[in-house]
């Protein structure tokens, strides 16, 4: 039992802060990156960066990343091409599939974005001590990893 939370009672405070944070987050994170009204182009750019694949990103990881269908993360990734986030290539082994990198436009929008998430932990964590911040921060790497895999 971690401060008085049984295993119990952690699951509802995970969606607690998942329904608190997922129409905040974006805004916030989208308006200090200087993307107010693309806050998609924040999510498209994170897939791209964040998946791992052999034959690089495509636009079927992004949909996995995202939990889209196909058609969603295709506009969602043509949308981010024509703003100039993304480059489409073909890939090395498959000649019909199309593998996507960022752009320099989206290594700064990714820069943007994770300077304000790192700032939005450190906020968040701004009261405890310097143990428990590291800690909580080793176990959300965890878990984030651990769903991404």
């Amino acid at each position: 039992m971690l401060h008085g939370m049984s295993d119990e009672e952690a699951g509802p405070a995970l969606f607690r802060l998942v329904r608190f944070w997922s129409r905040r987050w974006a805004g916030r994170a989208a308006e200090s990156a200087g993307e107010q009204r693309h806050v998609q182009h924040i999510l498209v750019v994170e897939a791209v960066r964040t998946s791992d694949g052999a034959t690089g990103p495509t636009v079927g990881t992004v949909a996995h990343q995202l939990g889209l269908d196909h058609s969603g993360a295709s506009r969602m990734v043509r949308d981010a091409v024509e703003a100039g986030y993304l480059a489409r290539d073909t890939s090395d082994s498959d000649r019909r599939r199309a593998c996507l990198r960022l752009t320099e436009d989206g290594h700064a929008l990714l820069a943007g974005s994770r300077q304000w998430q790192r700032h939005a932990f450190e906020e968040l964590t701004a009261s405890w001590d310097e143990h428990d911040r590291r800690q909580f921060g080793a176990y959300l790497r965890r878990l984030a990893d651990d769903v991404g895999a």
